[in-house]
């Protein structure tokens, strides 16, 4: 049986969808294949220096740290088994920020620990990966590579578009069926493990959270098209507290002759807009949406990204714009140089609360 129906999700398609624009990106490194069985590495390696002016607190800061991607390294492996290709990843993130703040103790993120079985069916993917809801959103981000909004601890990585756009699709447990590839469309849906959005003694989630996502790939008169639609729903219940929480995002990003344009947005009620974690939440609103443009010219790629979220549920207002150039030095090493303005306001009192311009030029090295 031929492997190439193994399809590895997470990284490698945050990764591909980065590089997509670089000529002569590269697979992993194989280590092993023979018999039907691979095994292989890949791995994703920056650094940044960062300068940031913060009007609001009128401070200057100038920091060494990793990019909106953190630094990386993911372990593949597949077998194929008469009609059933089995396989599976394990991807380990880590920061480079927190080198003064816990000197010795870096902390490693396993942001992904699954198998998958493969067939004429499509993929049934079990155990940890990011979720469905808002991952097209991100992982088509157009500054996926570089660095973005700031985040929201000193230790941790940027946030790219992450709340200036969309929401994090938060790596979860999860029970996740892929359809085959119909002809560029493409459907998935899954089990998620619930997050707890309502306190008390009597908290109870009578069933999973359940997230998808369709997405459809055409080529029309040279131009590649890429559409999506996903989504997130569950509910959680404490005594007579309910909270449902449901999601909807999309977006289209149409390429021709090295020039990009992407649209995306999302719309949510009792859901965060920033990540969804174990946090109580209340049936509030929020919305945002992110439109971005490049243009591909030899080894080199600039980029104009603008991106909003307006969330009743976390009363915050937030915006943020970039300016990215990107360069190839070869297939498997890229410089990055970046301006972001970013601000944030209390969106009942419309006062200022981060306003922050940052200057990011930063470096990458993948496998």
């Amino acid at each position: 049986m031929n492997n190439n129906n193994f399809r590895k999700t997470g990284m490698a398609m945050a990764m591909a969808s980065a590089l997509c624009a670089s000529a002569g990106a590269n697979a992993a490194v194989e280590l092993y294949n023979q018999d039907g069985t691979s095994f292989s590495v890949d791995g994703y390696f920056n650094a940044f220096y960062v300068n940031r002016s913060e009007d609001v607190s009128d401070t200057r800061d100038s920091r060494i740290k990793m990019g909106f991607l953190p630094n990386t390294i993911g372990f593949n492996f597949s077998k194929e088994m008469g009609d059933l290709t089995l396989g599976g990843r394990s991807s380990f993130w880590t920061t480079i920020n927190d080198s003064l703040d816990s000197p010795t103790d870096t902390a490693i993120d396993v942001r992904q620990f699954y198998a998958t079985v493969d067939g004429s069916f499509g993929q049934v993917l079990i155990g940890k990966d990011f979720g469905l809801y808002a991952r097209s959103n991100i992982f088509l981000d157009e500054i996926l590579m570089g660095f973005g909004s700031p985040g929201g601890s000193p230790g941790g990585v940027s946030f790219g578009n992450i709340r200036t756009g969309y929401a994090y699709p938060t790596p979860s447990a999860q029970i996740t069926y892929r359809s085959p590839d119909m002809s560029g469309l493409q459907i998935a849906v899954g089990a998620l493990d619930p997050a707890d959005t309502v306190t008390g003694v009597a908290d109870e989630n009578s069933a999973p959270r359940f997230e998808s996502e369709v997405t459809y790939s055409t080529n029309l008169s040279n131009v590649a098209l890429t559409g999506w639609v996903n989504g997130r729903y569950q509910s959680a219940e404490s005594g007579a507290t309910t909270v449902d929480s449901t999601a909807v995002g999309y977006g289209l990003k149409a390429s021709v002759a090295g020039l990009t344009v992407a649209a995306s947005a999302f719309t949510s009620k009792g859901d965060n807009p920033v990540l969804i974690v174990n946090a109580p939440l209340t049936e509030d609103d929020a919305d945002g949406f992110l439109v971005q443009g490049s243009y591909a010219f030899g080894a080199n790629r600039v980029v104009l990204s603008y991106g909003e979220t307006d969330a009743e549920i976390l009363d915050i207002e937030t915006e943020n714009t970039t300016i990215g150039f990107f360069h190839d030095i070869n297939s498997n090493f890229k410089v990055v140089a970046e301006y972001s303005m970013y601000e944030d306001k209390n969106r009942s009192s419309g006062v200022t609360t981060t306003d922050a311009d940052t200057i990011a030029l930063g470096a990458i090295v993948m496998f």
